[in-house]
């Protein structure tokens, strides 16, 4: 079954722009790609300030990279909810799905990589009765 995406482009003054949201966890990033050479900020700070460890800048660079767009797009994301990497996730996510809709041929590159999927594991509540955690049992008195 295929996913149906939103497809959101708004037209501004000058600048037209495509519009994706991508979900991780808790964490939920609105991702806007404007096509031009810029900065892309999370939160009004730069990508590179935001997500400032190394190994999380190769992460997000992944998409772009993938599709050869590395400094072709500048745009703007807000993200909310979660935790640090579960941000980064859902960032990667809204990325994949806005290159997505810039150009189909990007769709099956991504799609291969595994970008495109919502990785739908989140947290297991806890349950009444037992002990802290959501699947600890709370100790037997033997003796």
């Amino acid at each position: 079954m295929e996913e149906k995406l939103k497809v959101k482009s708004q037209k501004s003054k000058d600048n037209s722009y495509v519009a994706a949201v991508g979900r991780r966890k808790e964490a939920v990033a609105r991702v806007r790609l404007i096509p031009g050479v810029g900065l892309i900020t999370v939160n009004e700070k730069p990508m590179s300030e935001y997500f400032s460890s190394a190994s999380f800048q190769k992460i997000y660079q992944r998409p772009f990279e993938i599709t050869k767009t590395t400094g072709k797009f500048k745009g703007s994301i807000k993200i909310s909810g979660g935790g640090v990497s579960s941000q980064l996730g859902a960032v990667v996510h809204g990325l994949s799905r806005a290159l997505s809709l810039t150009d189909i041929s990007y769709r099956a590159l991504l799609k291969k990589e595994g970008f495109l999927t919502r990785d739908a594991r989140v947290k297991e509540r806890r349950k009444f009765g037992l002990a802290q955690k959501a699947r600890a049992k709370k100790q037997s008195p033997k003796r």
